[in-house]
């Protein structure tokens, strides 16, 4: 079974080609090109602007990946019209929500098309699930950059590897520009969200803080930057509603508190103080988003904790999950393996937007579903669609 990826849910515009065979997958193609330089320009995400720009590249990236899979890059013959292209895939699975609804409707059109053109079955796929399965894929390919995309080299040849099962019940962390969330499940595709941030993202708050420092778009990778050479103690931010006594969060406060500390203490221009002011914030998101995954995870019996989304690639977060998933275990005296709680993080290319974890959602809503979709002309995007 082969699906083709398609996700356009922010300012990236994804495909890939990946394909599934006995509980195993093995990713053929994929491409991302994104707008983030140009967004750079604006200080931050214009909606208009990303669906303008993925407009343009929508079809283009398509064509590169299904050229990837035929080992026939650049043949004018393989356009994305030909026919004989359809025998590449047997699905596509594209995301229709959440997200910018003008960047969601490129995708969205670009796979009925397709689907229409080469009468294949089209997948509705919700891209926070796709964060969530994004850890599964424990395969390192090469990720195409923006917006000039590459495909992969063909010095790295897929192969397949087995999907990681999950154990149920399990507990996510989807942590990223647009959410903050604690999803429960029992089960593959079975969601219940026991935690949201009130207010801001934890990776809203990353960028509103890089800007407040002045230091740019995107702020979630240049705050870890310069965080890795600062000192995360110098600066004592509050660690809001780590003390709730429920599993949610709230992330505007501590980016006030930065506020009134930058105007305080006059750091702009002073590369030490700014390193120390994004180690103390930095620290005070991971210690908080980390303790309270853990402690959701211990009151729910919850055997795995899978993390995902674009501030999964903060790697003090990954290390401060890691210890506190550890910490529990040997608190509790956990000595049996099969009842310690485990950690899935992504692979730092699937951390980000992809094509590949929205195929992987899509296998396993086509092993749910036993090949009956409904109508494919029906499919709507919805901006604010939730986990259900």
């Amino acid at each position: 079974m082969r699906i083709l990826g398609i996700e356009t849910s922010c300012d990236e515009t994804a495909a890939a080609i990946v394909e599934f065979k006995r509980g195993s997958f093995k990713i053929i193609a994929q491409a991302v090109a994104s707008s983030a330089e140009v967004q750079a320009q604006y200080g931050g995400i214009v909606p208009e602007v990303a669906a303008r720009k993925q407009i343009e590249l929508i079809l283009p990236v398509v064509e590169a990946v299904l050229q990837e899979a035929t080992g026939a890059v650049d043949k004018p013959e393989l356009r994305i019209m030909n026919y004989e292209l359809r025998k590449l895939i047997d699905y596509i699975a594209v995301t229709n929500g959440p997200g910018l609804i003008t960047s969601l409707r490129v995708g969205v059109e670009a796979a009925k098309t397709l689907g229409f053109i080469w009468h294949k079955p089209i997948i509705a796929v919700n891209h926070l699930e796709g964060h969530i399965y994004s850890a599964l894929l424990k395969q390192n390919k090469y990720q195409i950059p923006n917006p000039n995309f590459q495909i992969n080299p063909k010095s790295q040849i897929p192969k397949f590897k087995k999907i990681q099962k999950i154990q149920f019940p399990a507990l996510a962390l989807v942590v990223s520009g647009g959410h903050t969330e604690l999803v429960l499940m029992k089960d593959y595709l079975k969601y219940r969200v026991v935690g949201r941030t009130l207010d801001d993202a934890a990776g809203e708050a990353l960028d509103k803080v890089a800007k407040i420092l002045g230091l740019g778009y995107p702020g979630g990778p240049i705050i870890a930057k310069l965080a890795a050479q600062g000192d995360k103690n110098k600066y004592k931010f509050p660690r809001p509603m780590l003390q709730s006594g429920d599993d949610n969060f709230s992330f505007a406060g501590l980016k006030t508190a930065v506020l009134y500390k930058v105007k305080g203490q006059k750091v702009k221009g002073k590369s030490k103080e700014i390193n120390d002011m994004c180690a103390s914030f930095q620290e005070a998101c991971v210690e908080v988003l980390a303790e309270k995954t853990v402690l959701a995870a211990s009151k729910r019996g919850v055997k795995i904790i899978l993390l995902g989304g674009g501030v999964a690639a903060n790697g003090a977060l990954r290390d401060r999950l890691g210890q506190e998933v550890n910490k529990f275990n040997l608190v509790r005296k956990v000595n049996r393996e099969k009842d310690k709680i485990k950690l899935l993080v992504p692979e730092l290319e699937f951390t980000g937007d992809n094509a590949a974890m929205i195929a992987l959602a899509g296998y396993f809503r086509i092993k749910k579903s036993k090949n009956w979709f409904g109508d494919w002309r029906k499919i709507e995007v919805d901006p604010s669609l939730g986990l259900r």
